[in-house]
Protein backbone atom coordinates (compact mmCIF):
# COMPACT_ATOMS: atom_id res chain seq x y z
CA UNK A 1 0.00 0.00 0.00
CA UNK A 2 1.62 3.40 -1.09
CA UNK A 3 1.63 6.58 1.38
CA UNK A 4 -1.46 7.87 -0.68
CA UNK A 5 -3.62 5.54 0.16
CA UNK A 6 -2.39 5.64 3.76
CA UNK A 7 -3.42 8.90 4.21
CA UNK A 8 -6.51 8.85 2.49
CA UNK A 9 -7.90 5.99 5.25
CA UNK A 10 -6.47 7.86 7.74
CA UNK A 11 -8.36 11.35 6.72
CA UNK A 12 -11.46 9.11 6.19
CA UNK A 13 -11.39 7.82 9.54
CA UNK A 14 -14.08 8.71 11.95
CA UNK A 15 -13.08 11.67 14.34
CA UNK A 16 -12.44 11.31 18.22
CA UNK A 17 -14.95 13.77 19.05
CA UNK A 18 -17.22 13.73 15.78
CA UNK A 19 -19.10 16.98 17.95
CA UNK A 20 -16.82 19.05 18.53
CA UNK A 21 -16.11 21.26 15.71
CA UNK A 22 -12.55 22.27 13.99
CA UNK A 23 -11.81 25.27 12.17
CA UNK A 24 -10.97 24.92 8.42
CA UNK A 25 -7.25 25.88 9.65
CA UNK A 26 -7.39 23.30 12.15
CA UNK A 27 -7.98 20.71 9.77
CA UNK A 28 -5.52 22.19 7.26
CA UNK A 29 -2.52 21.81 9.79
CA UNK A 30 -3.93 18.16 10.93
CA UNK A 31 -3.80 17.24 7.26
CA UNK A 32 -0.55 18.82 6.65
CA UNK A 33 0.88 16.36 9.66
CA UNK A 34 -0.62 13.67 8.78
CA UNK A 35 0.82 14.00 5.11
CA UNK A 36 4.10 14.90 6.58
CA UNK A 37 4.17 11.71 8.93
CA UNK A 38 3.30 9.16 6.42
CA UNK A 39 5.16 10.54 3.04
CA UNK A 40 8.65 10.39 5.84
CA UNK A 41 7.65 6.81 6.52
CA UNK A 42 7.07 5.59 3.33
CA UNK A 43 10.28 6.90 1.81
CA UNK A 44 11.95 4.98 4.96
CA UNK A 45 12.11 7.40 7.58
CA UNK A 46 13.50 10.45 6.34
CA UNK A 47 12.16 13.28 8.32
CA UNK A 48 14.28 15.88 6.47
CA UNK A 49 12.99 16.01 2.90
CA UNK A 50 16.12 18.09 2.07
CA UNK A 51 18.02 14.93 2.21
CA UNK A 52 16.05 13.29 0.18
CA UNK A 53 16.58 16.09 -2.91
CA UNK A 54 20.35 15.53 -2.36
CA UNK A 55 20.02 12.29 -4.23
CA UNK A 56 18.22 13.61 -7.17
CA UNK A 57 21.20 12.35 -9.79
CA UNK A 58 22.41 15.32 -11.89
CA UNK A 59 21.19 15.70 -15.23
CA UNK A 60 22.49 18.69 -16.31
CA UNK A 61 25.84 19.71 -17.07
CA UNK A 62 26.45 23.44 -17.94
CA UNK A 63 27.95 23.78 -21.70
CA UNK A 64 31.70 25.84 -21.25
CA UNK A 65 31.62 29.04 -22.31
CA UNK A 66 33.98 30.70 -24.87
CA UNK A 67 36.60 31.76 -22.66
CA UNK A 68 36.86 28.85 -20.59
CA UNK A 69 39.62 27.20 -23.19
CA UNK A 70 40.56 24.34 -20.82
CA UNK A 71 36.95 23.25 -20.00
CA UNK A 72 36.55 23.33 -23.60
CA UNK A 73 39.48 21.39 -24.69
CA UNK A 74 38.72 18.88 -21.88
CA UNK A 75 35.22 18.57 -23.45
CA UNK A 76 36.51 17.72 -26.80
CA UNK A 77 39.00 15.60 -25.66
CA UNK A 78 36.85 13.56 -23.60
CA UNK A 79 34.57 13.29 -26.73
CA UNK A 80 36.76 11.91 -29.03
CA UNK A 81 37.86 8.87 -26.58
CA UNK A 82 34.03 8.11 -26.17
CA UNK A 83 34.21 8.24 -30.49
CA UNK A 84 37.17 6.22 -30.34
CA UNK A 85 35.77 3.66 -27.84
CA UNK A 86 32.40 3.38 -29.46
CA UNK A 87 34.62 2.85 -33.22
CA UNK A 88 36.28 -0.17 -31.95
CA UNK A 89 32.97 -1.35 -30.45
CA UNK A 90 31.93 -1.99 -34.11
CA UNK A 91 32.46 -4.49 -36.46
CA UNK A 92 35.79 -4.18 -38.63
CA UNK A 93 36.12 -5.27 -42.90
CA UNK A 94 37.70 -8.67 -41.47
CA UNK A 95 34.95 -9.41 -39.25
CA UNK A 96 32.13 -8.43 -42.09
CA UNK A 97 33.68 -10.70 -44.33
CA UNK A 98 30.88 -14.20 -45.63
CA UNK A 99 32.07 -16.50 -48.06
CA UNK A 100 30.60 -16.43 -51.49
CA UNK A 101 26.91 -18.35 -51.80
CA UNK A 102 26.55 -20.84 -54.62
CA UNK A 103 23.54 -22.09 -55.64
CA UNK A 104 20.19 -21.32 -54.56
CA UNK A 105 19.78 -18.28 -51.67
CA UNK A 106 20.97 -19.66 -48.09
CA UNK A 107 17.92 -19.80 -45.47
CA UNK A 108 18.01 -20.10 -41.89
CA UNK A 109 15.68 -20.51 -39.11
CA UNK A 110 15.50 -18.86 -35.61
CA UNK A 111 17.14 -21.88 -33.94
CA UNK A 112 19.83 -22.00 -35.68
CA UNK A 113 19.89 -18.33 -36.23
CA UNK A 114 20.09 -17.84 -31.81
CA UNK A 115 22.53 -20.70 -31.96
CA UNK A 116 24.74 -18.97 -34.53
CA UNK A 117 24.55 -16.07 -32.47
CA UNK A 118 25.76 -17.76 -29.74
CA UNK A 119 28.91 -18.33 -31.11
CA UNK A 120 29.59 -15.29 -32.97
CA UNK A 121 31.65 -12.52 -30.95
CA UNK A 122 30.30 -10.24 -28.41
CA UNK A 123 30.48 -7.48 -31.22
CA UNK A 124 27.68 -9.29 -32.96
CA UNK A 125 25.60 -9.94 -30.42
CA UNK A 126 23.07 -7.02 -30.91
CA UNK A 127 22.08 -8.24 -34.38
CA UNK A 128 21.34 -11.77 -33.45
CA UNK A 129 17.92 -10.48 -31.63
CA UNK A 130 14.04 -12.13 -32.04
CA UNK A 131 13.64 -8.37 -33.15
CA UNK A 132 15.92 -8.26 -36.16
CA UNK A 133 15.17 -11.79 -36.57
CA UNK A 134 11.21 -10.56 -37.25
CA UNK A 135 12.47 -7.54 -39.24
CA UNK A 136 13.75 -9.51 -42.24
CA UNK A 137 11.21 -12.30 -42.14
CA UNK A 138 9.15 -11.80 -44.95
CA UNK A 139 6.98 -14.73 -47.13
CA UNK A 140 9.33 -17.42 -45.95
CA UNK A 141 6.53 -20.94 -45.75
CA UNK A 142 9.17 -22.35 -43.62
CA UNK A 143 9.28 -19.19 -41.42
CA UNK A 144 13.29 -18.81 -42.41
CA UNK A 145 15.15 -15.47 -43.22
CA UNK A 146 17.52 -14.76 -45.83
CA UNK A 147 21.33 -15.03 -44.63
CA UNK A 148 22.43 -12.76 -47.18
CA UNK A 149 19.67 -10.04 -46.84
CA UNK A 150 20.62 -10.42 -42.75
CA UNK A 151 24.27 -9.82 -44.25
CA UNK A 152 23.35 -6.95 -45.96
CA UNK A 153 21.29 -5.62 -42.73
CA UNK A 154 24.07 -5.88 -40.45
CA UNK A 155 26.48 -4.16 -43.01
CA UNK A 156 23.97 -0.96 -43.42
CA UNK A 157 24.04 -0.74 -39.02
CA UNK A 158 27.31 -1.20 -38.89
CA UNK A 159 27.82 1.87 -42.05
CA UNK A 160 25.18 3.92 -40.19
CA UNK A 161 27.30 3.79 -37.17
CA UNK A 162 30.42 4.34 -38.74
CA UNK A 163 29.39 7.37 -40.43
CA UNK A 164 27.79 8.89 -37.57
CA UNK A 165 30.83 8.28 -35.49
CA UNK A 166 32.68 10.04 -38.45
CA UNK A 167 30.38 12.56 -38.64
CA UNK A 168 29.76 13.32 -34.36
CA UNK A 169 33.73 13.90 -34.21
CA UNK A 170 33.05 17.26 -36.54
CA UNK A 171 30.48 18.40 -33.72
CA UNK A 172 32.32 21.36 -32.33
CA UNK A 173 29.35 22.24 -30.18
CA UNK A 174 28.59 18.30 -28.98
CA UNK A 175 24.60 18.99 -29.26
CA UNK A 176 24.18 16.35 -32.11
CA UNK A 177 23.83 18.50 -35.07
CA UNK A 178 26.44 20.12 -37.92
CA UNK A 179 26.71 23.49 -38.66
CA UNK A 180 27.57 24.77 -42.04
CA UNK A 181 31.26 25.20 -41.37
CA UNK A 182 31.37 21.81 -39.87
CA UNK A 183 29.84 20.33 -42.98
CA UNK A 184 32.13 21.93 -45.07
CA UNK A 185 34.77 20.42 -43.18
CA UNK A 186 33.83 17.30 -43.32
CA UNK A 187 33.52 17.44 -47.32
CA UNK A 188 36.34 18.84 -47.99
CA UNK A 189 38.44 16.34 -45.84
CA UNK A 190 36.26 13.37 -47.54
CA UNK A 191 37.36 14.63 -50.95
CA UNK A 192 40.53 12.82 -51.04
CA UNK A 193 38.67 9.44 -49.92
CA UNK A 194 36.47 9.56 -53.54
CA UNK A 195 37.64 8.68 -56.81
CA UNK A 196 35.47 10.15 -58.82
CA UNK A 197 36.82 13.50 -57.80
CA UNK A 198 40.58 12.66 -58.19
CA UNK A 199 40.07 14.92 -61.65
CA UNK A 200 39.10 17.69 -59.84
CA UNK A 201 41.94 20.85 -59.28
CA UNK A 202 42.52 22.28 -56.00
CA UNK A 203 41.37 25.59 -57.02
CA UNK A 204 37.98 24.13 -57.09
CA UNK A 205 38.06 22.35 -53.93
CA UNK A 206 36.15 25.28 -52.13
CA UNK A 207 33.89 25.91 -54.50
CA UNK A 208 32.98 21.87 -54.95
CA UNK A 209 32.65 22.13 -50.90
CA UNK A 210 30.10 25.21 -51.09
CA UNK A 211 28.15 23.42 -54.01
CA UNK A 212 27.93 19.80 -51.70
CA UNK A 213 26.76 21.51 -48.68
CA UNK A 214 23.93 23.58 -50.32
CA UNK A 215 21.91 21.01 -51.47
CA UNK A 216 22.06 19.62 -47.37
CA UNK A 217 21.41 22.43 -45.85
CA UNK A 218 18.53 23.64 -48.75
CA UNK A 219 16.47 20.30 -47.91
CA UNK A 220 17.65 19.78 -44.21
CA UNK A 221 17.02 23.05 -42.95
CA UNK A 222 13.98 24.81 -43.92
CA UNK A 223 13.17 27.19 -41.44
CA UNK A 224 17.10 28.70 -42.00
CA UNK A 225 18.56 27.96 -38.38
CA UNK A 226 22.12 27.64 -40.15
CA UNK A 227 22.43 24.10 -38.36
CA UNK A 228 21.43 20.06 -39.44
CA UNK A 229 20.89 17.26 -36.94
CA UNK A 230 23.08 14.60 -37.60
CA UNK A 231 20.04 12.39 -37.60
CA UNK A 232 18.70 13.86 -40.63
CA UNK A 233 21.60 13.19 -42.39
CA UNK A 234 21.90 9.83 -41.82
CA UNK A 235 18.30 9.65 -42.46
CA UNK A 236 17.98 11.09 -45.83
CA UNK A 237 19.61 9.54 -49.15
CA UNK A 238 22.50 12.62 -49.72
CA UNK A 239 25.12 11.00 -47.79
CA UNK A 240 24.56 7.70 -49.61
CA UNK A 241 25.20 9.77 -53.40
CA UNK A 242 27.95 11.54 -52.21
CA UNK A 243 29.74 8.18 -50.61
CA UNK A 244 28.30 6.59 -54.15
CA UNK A 245 31.32 8.84 -55.71
CA UNK A 246 33.65 5.99 -54.09
CA UNK A 247 32.57 3.86 -56.88
CA UNK A 248 35.33 3.91 -59.12
CA UNK A 249 33.21 2.46 -62.08
CA UNK A 250 30.21 4.48 -61.64
CA UNK A 251 28.27 4.91 -64.81
CA UNK A 252 28.19 8.51 -66.63
CA UNK A 253 24.36 8.12 -66.45
CA UNK A 254 24.95 7.82 -62.58
CA UNK A 255 27.49 10.57 -62.82
CA UNK A 256 25.16 13.57 -64.28
CA UNK A 257 22.26 12.50 -62.09
CA UNK A 258 23.97 12.87 -59.14
CA UNK A 259 24.22 16.04 -57.70
CA UNK A 260 27.35 15.83 -55.95
CA UNK A 261 29.58 14.15 -58.89
CA UNK A 262 32.10 16.25 -60.50
CA UNK A 263 30.38 16.55 -64.25
CA UNK A 264 27.52 17.89 -62.11
CA UNK A 265 29.52 20.20 -59.99
CA UNK A 266 30.94 22.15 -63.06
CA UNK A 267 28.28 22.25 -64.81
CA UNK A 268 25.81 24.13 -61.95
CA UNK A 269 29.64 26.60 -61.47
CA UNK A 270 29.80 27.10 -65.18
CA UNK A 271 26.44 27.72 -65.78
CA UNK A 272 26.84 30.70 -62.95
CA UNK A 273 30.20 31.87 -64.69
CA UNK A 274 28.35 32.51 -68.10
CA UNK A 275 25.88 34.06 -66.52
CA UNK A 276 28.04 36.47 -65.35
CA UNK A 277 29.01 39.04 -67.88
CA UNK A 278 30.51 41.20 -65.77
CA UNK A 279 32.74 38.95 -64.44
CA UNK A 280 32.70 40.69 -60.88
CA UNK A 281 31.56 37.04 -59.15
CA UNK A 282 27.94 37.76 -58.76
CA UNK A 283 24.86 38.04 -60.86
CA UNK A 284 22.66 41.14 -61.20
CA UNK A 285 18.85 40.57 -61.79
CA UNK A 286 19.31 40.94 -66.01
CA UNK A 287 21.97 38.66 -66.29
CA UNK A 288 20.19 35.42 -63.99
CA UNK A 289 17.57 35.97 -66.39
CA UNK A 290 19.41 34.60 -69.14
CA UNK A 291 19.22 31.18 -67.34
CA UNK A 292 17.35 28.35 -68.42
CA UNK A 293 15.52 29.09 -71.78
CA UNK A 294 15.56 33.23 -70.88
CA UNK A 295 11.97 33.03 -70.30
CA UNK A 296 11.27 33.60 -66.68
CA UNK A 297 9.40 36.77 -66.10
CA UNK A 298 10.48 40.40 -64.78
CA UNK A 299 8.19 40.15 -62.28
CA UNK A 300 9.15 36.54 -60.90
CA UNK A 301 12.88 37.51 -61.03
CA UNK A 302 11.87 40.92 -58.97
CA UNK A 303 10.82 38.49 -56.16
CA UNK A 304 13.75 36.46 -56.29
CA UNK A 305 15.37 39.74 -55.58
CA UNK A 306 14.00 41.10 -52.94
CA UNK A 307 13.48 37.87 -50.89
CA UNK A 308 16.77 36.28 -51.24
CA UNK A 309 19.86 37.12 -49.72
CA UNK A 310 22.16 39.40 -52.01
CA UNK A 311 24.83 41.93 -51.79
CA UNK A 312 24.09 45.54 -53.40
CA UNK A 313 21.31 44.23 -55.32
CA UNK A 314 23.64 41.25 -56.63
CA UNK A 315 23.05 37.69 -56.00
CA UNK A 316 26.73 35.79 -55.12
CA UNK A 317 27.25 31.42 -55.38
CA UNK A 318 25.29 30.37 -52.25
CA UNK A 319 22.77 32.64 -52.96
CA UNK A 320 22.75 31.05 -56.63
CA UNK A 321 22.61 27.66 -55.77
CA UNK A 322 19.21 27.64 -53.58
CA UNK A 323 18.07 29.26 -56.96
CA UNK A 324 18.92 26.43 -58.82
CA UNK A 325 17.80 23.36 -56.08
CA UNK A 326 14.57 25.18 -55.73
CA UNK A 327 13.94 24.94 -59.49
CA UNK A 328 15.34 21.82 -60.57
CA UNK A 329 13.28 19.99 -57.92
CA UNK A 330 10.16 21.91 -57.98
CA UNK A 331 8.28 18.78 -56.81
CA UNK A 332 10.48 18.44 -53.59
CA UNK A 333 8.56 20.03 -50.44
CA UNK A 334 11.64 22.40 -49.61
CA UNK A 335 11.39 23.68 -53.39
CA UNK A 336 8.20 24.48 -53.42
CA UNK A 337 8.48 26.44 -50.14
CA UNK A 338 11.13 28.42 -51.77
CA UNK A 339 8.61 29.27 -54.62
CA UNK A 340 5.98 29.62 -52.37
CA UNK A 341 7.06 32.47 -50.59
CA UNK A 342 7.92 34.43 -53.70
CA UNK A 343 4.72 33.79 -54.67
CA UNK A 344 2.86 34.98 -52.10
CA UNK A 345 3.58 38.61 -52.42
CA UNK A 346 0.97 39.71 -49.66
CA UNK A 347 3.21 37.42 -47.10
CA UNK A 348 -0.63 36.19 -46.10
CA UNK A 349 0.76 32.16 -46.11
CA UNK A 350 -1.92 31.48 -49.19
CA UNK A 351 -2.16 32.41 -53.19
CA UNK A 352 -5.89 33.78 -53.47
CA UNK A 353 -6.94 34.88 -57.33
CA UNK A 354 -5.07 38.28 -56.96
CA UNK A 355 -1.52 37.26 -56.23
CA UNK A 356 -2.42 34.24 -59.30
CA UNK A 357 -3.24 36.88 -61.80
CA UNK A 358 -0.50 39.12 -60.76
CA UNK A 359 1.95 36.49 -61.96
CA UNK A 360 0.23 35.39 -64.94
CA UNK A 361 -0.27 38.75 -66.41
CA UNK A 362 3.69 38.63 -67.01
CA UNK A 363 3.21 35.36 -68.88
CA UNK A 364 0.86 36.99 -70.57
CA UNK A 365 3.19 39.91 -71.69
CA UNK A 366 5.65 37.72 -72.78
CA UNK A 367 3.31 35.95 -74.96
CA UNK A 368 2.69 39.29 -76.39
CA UNK A 369 5.96 40.01 -77.10
CA UNK A 370 6.93 36.43 -78.64
CA UNK A 371 3.76 36.88 -81.24
CA UNK A 372 1.31 34.54 -79.29
CA UNK A 373 -2.39 35.30 -78.69
CA UNK A 374 -2.71 35.68 -74.79
CA UNK A 375 -4.75 32.87 -73.11
CA UNK A 376 -7.06 33.65 -70.90
CA UNK A 377 -6.25 34.51 -66.86
CA UNK A 378 -9.73 32.67 -65.82
CA UNK A 379 -9.15 29.71 -67.86
CA UNK A 380 -6.31 29.08 -66.52
CA UNK A 381 -7.50 30.29 -62.81
CA UNK A 382 -9.98 27.63 -63.34
CA UNK A 383 -7.71 25.17 -64.35
CA UNK A 384 -5.22 25.95 -61.42
CA UNK A 385 -8.01 25.80 -58.60
CA UNK A 386 -8.87 22.53 -60.25
CA UNK A 387 -5.50 20.75 -60.50
CA UNK A 388 -5.02 21.62 -56.80
CA UNK A 389 -8.30 21.14 -55.40
CA UNK A 390 -7.38 23.10 -52.08
CA UNK A 391 -9.40 22.72 -49.09
CA UNK A 392 -10.67 26.57 -49.09
CA UNK A 393 -11.44 27.32 -52.67
CA UNK A 394 -10.59 30.75 -52.79
CA UNK A 395 -7.04 29.72 -51.61
CA UNK A 396 -4.48 27.71 -52.03
CA UNK A 397 -2.10 27.23 -48.97
CA UNK A 398 1.72 25.38 -49.04
CA UNK A 399 0.03 21.89 -47.98
CA UNK A 400 -2.55 22.49 -50.42
CA UNK A 401 0.20 22.40 -53.44
CA UNK A 402 2.50 20.05 -51.60
CA UNK A 403 -0.31 17.36 -50.87
CA UNK A 404 -2.25 18.01 -54.71
CA UNK A 405 1.12 16.78 -56.12
CA UNK A 406 0.99 19.43 -59.10
CA UNK A 407 3.01 21.97 -57.32
CA UNK A 408 5.40 22.16 -59.95
CA UNK A 409 3.10 22.41 -62.70
CA UNK A 410 1.39 25.41 -61.26
CA UNK A 411 4.95 26.99 -60.27
CA UNK A 412 5.97 26.62 -63.75
CA UNK A 413 2.60 28.14 -65.58
CA UNK A 414 2.86 31.02 -63.25
CA UNK A 415 7.08 31.66 -63.78
CA UNK A 416 8.11 30.28 -66.89
CA UNK A 417 6.79 31.18 -70.42
CA UNK A 418 8.58 28.01 -71.44
CA UNK A 419 7.09 26.12 -69.05
CA UNK A 420 3.71 27.42 -69.28
CA UNK A 421 4.22 26.74 -73.78
CA UNK A 422 5.00 23.45 -72.38
CA UNK A 423 1.80 22.83 -70.20
CA UNK A 424 -1.07 24.85 -72.60
CA UNK A 425 0.53 22.35 -75.85
CA UNK A 426 0.97 19.11 -73.66
CA UNK A 427 -1.45 17.19 -75.88
CA UNK A 428 0.39 18.02 -78.59
CA UNK A 429 3.63 17.01 -77.90
CA UNK A 430 2.78 13.77 -76.42
CA UNK A 431 0.78 13.31 -79.84
CA UNK A 432 3.81 14.01 -81.67
CA UNK A 433 6.05 11.59 -79.39
CA UNK A 434 4.31 9.04 -80.61
CA UNK A 435 4.54 9.43 -83.95
CA UNK A 436 7.99 9.63 -83.44
CA UNK A 437 8.45 6.37 -82.11
CA UNK A 438 5.97 4.65 -84.64
CA UNK A 439 8.48 6.47 -87.15
CA UNK A 440 11.70 4.96 -85.51
CA UNK A 441 10.02 1.35 -85.36
CA UNK A 442 8.86 1.57 -88.84
CA UNK A 443 12.82 1.80 -89.68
Amino acid sequence: MDWKEVLRRRLAAPQADPKKKKSEQELKDEEMDLFTKYYSEWKGGRKNTNEFYKTIPRFYYRLPAEDEVLLQKLREESRAVFLQRKSRELLDNEELQIPPMIGEEAMINYENFLKVGEKAGPKCKQFFTAKVFAKLLHTDSYGRISIMQFFNYVMRKVWLHQTRIGLSLYDVAGQGYLRESDLENYILELIPTLPQLDGLEKSFYSFYVCTAVRKFFFFLDPLRTGKIKIQDILACSFLDDLLELRDEELSKESQETNWFSAPSALRVYGQYLNLDKDHNGMLSKEELSRYGTATMTNVFLDRVFQECLTYDGEMDYKTYLDFVLALENRKEPAALQYIFKLLDIENKGYLNVFSLNYFFRAIQELMKIHGQDPVSFQDVKDEIFDMVKPKDPLKISLQDLISSNQGDTVTTILIDLNGFWTYENREALVANDNENSADLDDT
